[in-house]
């Protein structure tokens, strides 16, 4: 109902409506030829073993469809098929070091939606990246693990999600007590990488399992959920068709530590995530690329809180801009979030209901308002 509300405050109905009709030209029948009567017989028998063959194909493809999705849903992060044990398991929210030394990230490819967020003013605004995970029960190996930030904590419980983190300033604390919050820290493996220590705590196989056993958590959503996130189409949507809409193949955002970039890829129809010259690969799958179907810019202002850089976005508001991006197009958007643990809604601008966006993965940036402008979408 909350969400509802929002939304119609918000609206603005715009609907066109175009009638075509339609005629045709006298068609002139060409002369009939004669063809002998055991041709004729021939072509039935042979038209009615395609029919039939036709039809046992469609069945056949039918009943294979209707197979391979027994025992399986939609999910709610990505509108994929899923295996249905997974239906009202809670996600987790994993905070992943984005500096260069901790490169290779391993399992990053499993994220249903992937985060970057400035973690500091200092340092060239380095980012971190937070992972929602929905089937975390596969992860062999995630991470390396990195500490949390407030905004981090106001963000994953938008989808009733774990943070999975090592530690953090004492500006997290009082996120710690929020009702909202479940979080495990610094309760991960160690993997011997030949690296510093901070960059070797990765979620490992069974330490998931073992934390919430120890734990008084449920693996399951709580009072604390608030629905589907987003909103998926039936069909594959061309933004082409909306007003506003530009071509965008190349994305460049105003991260300078590591250039964080985002390249169109007609072969698979989405967006590789680049980030220090380089697409990001995952050596957990094949050095598979990072790449997203949904892409989502949110412009949003921030407040620093000392002179070290530790800062907090101004992620409660509503009215300031975005884009969402799918298939090499671009729309301008705008977003609304009510609470701290409110979900944040990305609204068409032009008619303030909420989008509609394609099956697959997102990436969502949180842009600094101050250099939004810097924004480069080709």
């Amino acid at each position: 109902m909350k969400r509802k509300s929002l939304l119609a405050l918000m609206m603005v109905s715009v609907v066109t409506m175009s009638l075509a009709g339609c005629g045709g030209k006298e068609e002139v029948q060409a002369p009939v030829e004669e063809v002998p009567f055991d041709s004729i017989v021939e072509n039935a028998v042979d038209n009615k073993k395609e029919e039939v063959t036709e039809e046992a194909s469609t069945e056949e493809q039918t009943v294979v469809e209707e197979e391979s999705h027994e025992g399986m849903y939609r999910s709610e992060i990505t509108n994929e098929w899923i295996d249905e044990s997974l239906k009202n398991q809670r996600p987790i929210a994993v905070m992943v070091d984005n500096e260069k030394t901790a490169l290779p990230h391993y399992g990053l490819t499993e994220a249903d939606v992937v985060y970057e967020i400035m973690n500091s003013t200092a340092n060239g605004r380095i980012t971190r990246l937070m992972a929602i995970v929905k089937d975390w029960g596969k992860i062999q190996q995630f991470g390396s693990i990195r500490s949390a930030r407030p905004t981090n904590f106001m963000l994953a419980a938008e989808w009733n999600a774990v943070v999975c983190h090592d530690g953090g300033p004492f500006y997290i604390d009082e996120y710690l007590k929020k009702s909202y919050t479940n979080n495990f820290s610094g309760t991960f493996g160690r993997v011997d990488n030949g690296k510093s220590r901070e960059y070797t705590e990765y979620i490992l196989e069974g330490d998931l399992d073992k934390n919430f056993s120890n734990s008084n958590y449920s693996t399951e959503y709580n009072e604390h959920y608030e629905g589907e996130h987003f909103v998926f189409s039936d069909e594959e949507i061309d933004l082409a068709e909306k007003s506003g809409a530009m071509d965008a193949t190349e994305v460049k955002l105003p991260f300078p530590h590591n250039s964080s970039t985002l390249k169109y890829n007609e072969e698979t129809g989405t967006y590789d995530y680049y980030e220090y010259g380089n697409a990001h690969v995952d050596p957990q799958h094949n050095n598979a690329v990072l790449t997203f179907e949904n892409v989502i810019l949110q412009d949003c202002s921030f407040s620093q809180l000392d002179e070290n850089g530790y800062m907090i976005y101004n992620v409660i508001g509503s009215g300031d801009n975005g884009y969402y991006l799918t298939n090499g197009k671009a729309v301008p958007i705008s977003w609304i979030k009510s609470g701290e643990s409110d979900i944040t809604l990305f609204l068409d601008q032009e008619t303030g209901e909420q989008i509609e966006m394609n099956t697959g993965k997102t990436y969502i940036a949180l842009v600094p308002s101050d250099t939004w402008d810097e924004v480069s979408i080709q």
